[in-house]
């Protein structure tokens, strides 16, 4: 695609011949004498913000955890193997039956049941702790420190006539909590030369108005990275490109005020609309040059090199692994069941195979 400029001059916006670069339509020579002030990158960027503001449809990509906390679900125990139980941290368990499939659907004459906790001590009742008559454990408000193994002694007659028959089972109870999700975005950008300091004011005033843009989402915008390079185009010669690494992540967290209760204001539909409202804001800097009739500006958006790709990253202590926990392949299991102290900040385990997220050892 060619184009002369505005006054008729010898400035033309450039082709690039090889398959790479057939998006990037607005790759041109600048003309001498025409870089962009500070001021007007800052002008250019706010028309951006000011048609890239309204509110967009958006797309639900929830992982797919699995849930554990209905009253509903009830689990049976094996005689054979310990039983994985998950319960979702600071939620209700499922009911851990005493029993075994068989035996459930059998009758139990005198059936007598006892069930010992992680440390051997025998569990009895309080306020986040329930043994019901049938001899299910229930827990009311799931701690990191309540994961462990669960042993139910089951003392029972098959009839009247029999004697009493003892039968041990095994729990493995673990503590899961949502992923740590965000979308994370590269970007590039047509630069000043790599040591201008217009370079590093446009990247200020470019992460304000990304911030900006997903504010009222109790969303926020973090640079992860930020380099200038020297990029040899096809019949263009070299190009100072920047190229920006960013993440779109949400602010609440699960101790943490709530932004909102109302079921549509839950992070991953925010981070949804945030992640629309960005693609929507650079979508529109390219339509804004398509327009301009001046020559482009030093600074500008690359067309069609924004890229996203969604993240899930465990809190420290949590790991994935789809092998070890099938049941449960996109929570953040807790690594070690009964070990875990929430206080040591530098608790950092390669547990299941998966890279935990947030503590010092891991990043």
């Amino acid at each position: 695609m060619r184009r002369r400029s505005a006054g008729g001059g010898g400035g033309e916006w450039m082709e690039a011949s090889g398959p790479g670069w057939a998006r990037r339509g607005w790759r041109r020579a600048r003309a001498a004498g025409s870089p962009l002030s500070r001021a007007a990158v800052v002008l250019l960027l706010s028309a951006f913000m000011a048609r890239a503001s309204s509110s967009a449809g958006y797309l639900i990509r929830l992982p797919r955890g699995f849930r554990l906390t209905q009253d509903t679900v009830k689990i049976v125990g094996s005689s054979n193997f310990p039983v994985k139980v998950y319960v979702m941290l600071h939620q209700k368990s499922p009911h851990v039956l005493c029993v075994t499939q068989r035996l459930r659907n059998s009758e139990l004459i005198d059936p007598s049941f006892q069930w010992h906790g992680p440390k051997g001590k025998i569990i009895s009742e309080n306020s986040t702790t329930q043994v019901t008559s049938t001899g299910s454990l229930i827990f009311q408000n799931f701690e990191e420190g309540m994961s462990g193994v669960y042993t139910c002694f089951l003392e029972y007659k098959p009839t009247v006539e029999e004697i009493v028959k003892n039968l041990q089972l095994k729990y493995v109870i673990y503590a899961y909590r949502e992923p740590h999700y965000y979308y994370q975005f590269t970007a590039r950008y047509h630069a000043a030369p790599c040591n201008s300091i217009y370079n590093i004011s446009f990247e200020k005033k470019l992460l304000q108005i990304l911030s900006k843009l997903v504010l009222d989402l109790s969303c926020e915008v973090s640079l992860l990275k930020s380099e200038c390079h020297h990029v040899k185009m096809q019949r263009a010669g070299l190009q100072n490109e920047l190229f920006f690494t960013f993440s779109v992540s949400s602010l609440d967290t699960e101790k943490g005020p709530k932004p909102c209760a109302d079921h549509n204001c839950e992070s991953s539909k925010r981070l949804s609309k945030a992640k629309n409202l960005i693609e929507r804001f650079f979508n529109q800097q390219v339509e804004v040059l398509g327009r301009r009739a001046e020559p482009l500006p030093e600074i500008y958006y690359i067309e069609g090199t924004l890229q996203m790709v969604w993240i899930n990253r465990c809190f420290p202590g949590y790991g994935m692994n789809t092998l070890k926990h099938p049941k449960c392949p996109e929570c953040c299991v807790i690594c070690s069941p009964g070990s875990y102290n929430p206080r040591d900040g530098t608790h950092c385990l390669q547990c299941n195979s998966s890279l935990v997220y947030g503590a010092k050892a891991c990043l």
